[in-house]
């Protein structure tokens, strides 16, 4: 049993340096352009504050599982859980909001309508970005305070009633401590995932009109806009699907209490979890021309040093 605890912490560390590596490297490139070129597109900016927020995940998620292995007494303590709780829903929701608001920009950038409200949207989005992304903080700090709240008063609660408790008490307690406040507003998450996957079901309907129009002019198929369309929808795509992987890890978590050695159970749910904003930043790196640029001419540059 230490020798699978000691091969699963191992991969957690391995996930943690490589997820914190990956975006660092979008936050740093990113950054440079913009000090270089003294002006940033709005997707960029949305790439820093994700890398941001993305870094400050996976940390959350680490801290709590290094705390879970090595310092389980200290756990326990109510103060040490709001702390931990807290700072992972603030990253956990500032993540997921700043991933959503990266794919509806690619959306309204390179869908085609001529409704109003489209059209609206697409010539004001970008003076609109710094607004949507405090506004994305704010409620991102407000849940986290909330949750915060309702640990603490979970806590007093079980510490007043459990004195006084009888049977019919002890029944109505233990029925509450099984539900999990956090598990709450990890489900309130369903709403960025809808909010994506109308920008994928969006861009697919997009994408049709555009092949239409094209067969009705006989041009080619694979125009600058067709890639564009077929490019987004599959980092979208990705998005949905690691993004539920991590729901189901989330929840995994969450009710592991219900296995008899769930330390290992949060481990491997951690492992899980972390795969989602680990594997999404490679997918932008790898979509993204700036960023995989870079990163080619990095790697050239490294050979011909090596070779010297």
């Amino acid at each position: 049993m230490l020798y699978i605890k000691d091969i699963l912490v191992i991969i957690l560390t391995a996930e943690f340096l490589i997820g914190i590596l990956g975006n660092g490297y979008i936050g740093l490139v990113n950054w440079i352009s913009w000090i270089k070129k003294k002006k940033i597109s709005s997707i960029d900016y949305i790439l820093i504050n994700l890398a941001i927020s993305r870094i400050c995940l996976i940390g959350a998620m680490v801290l709590n599982a290094i705390f879970l292995i090595f310092y389980p007494d200290a756990y326990d303590l109510n103060e040490v859980r709001v702390v931990i709780s807290a700072f992972w829903t603030l990253a956990n929701y500032l993540s997921t909001w700043l991933a959503t608001c990266l794919n509806v920009f690619y959306f309204l950038k390179i869908a085609s309508f001529s409704h109003p409200l489209f059209l609206w949207l697409k010539w004001r989005i970008d003076r609109m970005v710094h607004w949507i992304l405090l506004g994305c903080f704010v409620i991102s700090v407000l849940v986290s305070f909330i949750l915060a709240k309702v640990f603490i008063c979970d806590y007093w609660y079980f510490k007043i009633s459990k004195p006084k408790e009888n049977g019919t008490d002890l029944f109505h307690v233990s029925k509450f401590q099984y539900f999990n406040p956090l598990t709450l507003f990890n489900l309130s998450l369903i709403i960025p995932f809808i909010v994506s996957l109308i920008s994928f079901l969006l861009l697919i309907i997009s994408l049709w009109r555009h092949t239409k129009q094209m067969k009705l002019n006989a041009t080619g198929f694979r125009d600058p806009s067709t890639e564009a369309h077929v490019k987004a929808m599959k980092t979208v795509i990705l998005f949905l699907f690691l993004l539920i992987m991590y729901y189901v890890a989330s929840l995994f978590i969450n009710f592991s209490y219900l296995i008899r050695d769930n330390t290992l159970a949060i481990i491997f749910g951690e492992i899980v979890a972390i795969l989602c904003p680990l594997g999404h930043s490679f997918i932008l790196i790898i979509g993204n021309n700036k960023l995989r640029q870079t990163f080619v001419k990095m790697l050239t540059c490294r050979k011909i040093t090596c070779v010297m």
